[in-house]
């Protein structure tokens, strides 16, 4: 994939910055720390609650950890240029309920998940527009964007369920089963080897890591930063798209209230893996252990009979400690460089 600043014909940068052993070491360092603490939570509850790690249990974590993997991947691609999307759960919320009333209206199944993928691009498309072109800061967009979506979808549905005929071919999605693993599972797998092979092995992980290292050293070696940063939230979009489409089909219903929170559940997936906030280093592997953690978290305290109110004070308690490990552990690195 080689990008100029007017489309095409660059190679890519092979160093935007220099790379140091210390950020090598903060980097291994970040995901060791991670699965470490995974293990340590698996451990925590599997005494705590004996049906933690029954294989029902660990596939019902997986299942339903999935729409979190997806969005969380794509994330890390924007988290590492530097930006953040915060509109991920009003994307989702917007994705399911439109897909129930398209599928009430009538619309094949195929038409209706090729439509909310279109959507998720083209809002995508529209935040990265301002905050590429614009200049507008990404909090700021995609803030605006958290409100407006939600609205939106609110407003379709006027705050009321819209049911899933349950005859419909749609719900496989989000609840059927292949060789004994749910395919909501079996899509994030797939996601995430796409993600990791984008990130690691192509031209394009090497220019969203460059642009948020050093935007102006990625775009005079000829690439198109700002295509480049509103593509990512493209990405983002898309994501919380297929999201909201396996969360309608596993469910069977499309609510406008679906997915309060979830960016933050995100959010701290791909902090805790060691996403620099800062800009310029991401993994797709950290953010993978990020994920099931926060997904192992919330299964943990339901199962320990815990109140579910508990669950967002440990998730939001999870993504102070992170982002404040996060500046530390980052913030020499990107002093330095």
């Amino acid at each position: 994939m080689n990008v100029t600043s007017a489309g095409v014909g660059a190679s890519p940068p092979k160093r935007v910055h220099n790379s140091t052993w210390k950020d090598v070491a903060i980097a291994n360092g970040s995901a060791v720390s991670i699965a470490l603490f995974f293990i340590v939570v698996c451990v925590v509850f599997s005494l705590v609650t004996g049906s933690f790690l029954t294989t029902p249990n660990l596939l019902n974590i997986v299942r339903q950890s999935a729409p979190l993997l997806i969005v969380a991947a794509a994330m890390t691609f924007v988290i590492t240029t530097g930006g953040i999307d915060l509109s991920v759960g009003s994307v989702l919320a917007l994705t399911a309920t439109l897909s129930a009333v398209l599928l009430q209206a009538g619309l094949p199944w195929p038409l209706v998940v090729l439509a909310m993928l279109a959507l998720g691009a083209a809002i995508g498309a529209l935040q990265g527009f301002f905050i590429a072109y614009e200049r507008i800061p990404a909090f700021i967009v995609t803030l605006a964007g958290l409100s407006v979506i939600r609205g939106v979808a609110l407003l379709i549905t006027g705050g009321y369920s819209i049911p899933v005929e349950p005859t419909s071919f749609f719900v496989n999605i989000g609840r059927a089963w292949f060789l004994g693993v749910p395919v909501p599972a079996l899509l994030a797998l797939v996601v995430l080897i796409v993600a990791y092979l984008a990130f690691n092995q192509t031209p394009f992980g090497r220019y969203v890591t460059g642009i948020g290292a050093n935007t102006e050293a990625v775009r005079r070696a000829g690439v198109d930063t700002r295509f480049m940063t509103l593509f990512v939230y493209v990405l983002s979009g898309m994501a919380a798209a297929v999201a909201g489409i396996i969360l309608a089909a596993r469910l069977g219903s499309g609510s406008s209230n679906s997915g309060q929170g979830f960016e933050l559940d995100v959010i701290a997936a791909v902090v805790l893996g060691g996403t620099s906030l800062f800009g310029g280093r991401g993994t797709i592997i950290g953010t993978v252990l990020g994920a099931l953690t926060v997904a192992v978290i919330g299964n943990g305290l339901i199962l320990a009979h815990m109140s579910p109110f508990l669950t967002p004070i440990v998730t939001g308690t999870i993504i102070l400690v992170a982002i404040w490990l996060n500046f530390r552990l980052f913030k020499g690195a990107t002093r330095s460089r």
